[in-house]
């Protein structure tokens, strides 16, 4: 599979906002509610309060000029060998063909410019568990970190994966 990563902006929001709004379980499972119709705009600003706004990069997956993915990531978070993934999202229509493992292959080959970046970091919400067959998948293994998790009313535990960022 043949996809390309740009980096999103503003000019991005609408079409970004669509392919949030294609999984909606996902919003459910985080948030306790559906797509909100600001997520898109949350997604490509709202950062740590330790992260720099130039270590945010927020990485439409495109199929030619369609928009099929999003993957957020913070460089150097929590320390400077991490490259954390704040999400991998892959439009509904397109799960289960091969995109979202494409994705993290060319996410791994954009991270694997940063010459300080060694391992990739993720947490994972227990509301979010039907995720973890993929991260598995894709080489993550647990931590053993923990750390409880409110969104609103939704409660939970996160659990934090790593992987070295080339396998």
């Amino acid at each position: 599979m043949e996809l390309t990563l740009r980096e999103l902006d503003a000019g991005d929001e609408d079409a970004l906002q669509v392919l949030l709004e294609s999984e909606p379980d996902y919003a459910v499972r985080v948030t306790g509610y559906p797509p909100g119709p600001s997520d898109a705009l949350s997604l490509l600003m709202v950062r740590p309060e330790s992260v720099p706004e130039s270590r945010k990069v927020v990485l439409g997956v495109f199929d030619g000029d369609d928009l099929v993915g999003v993957v957020d990531l913070l460089r150097g978070y929590p320390a400077p060998e991490f490259v954390f993934i704040g999400l991998l999202l892959v439009h509904r229509a397109h799960q289960g063909s091969g995109v979202g493992a494409a994705a993290m292959a060319a996410v791994e080959r954009y991270a694997g410019q940063w010459p300080e970046a060694r391992r990739f970091r993720l947490a994972v919400a227990d509301t979010n568990a039907p995720v973890l067959g993929f991260w598995r998948r894709m080489g993550f293994e647990p931590t053993g970190e923990t750390r409880p998790y409110r969104y609103d009313y939704l409660e939970s535990t996160t659990r934090l994966y790593e992987r070295d960022l080339s396998r």
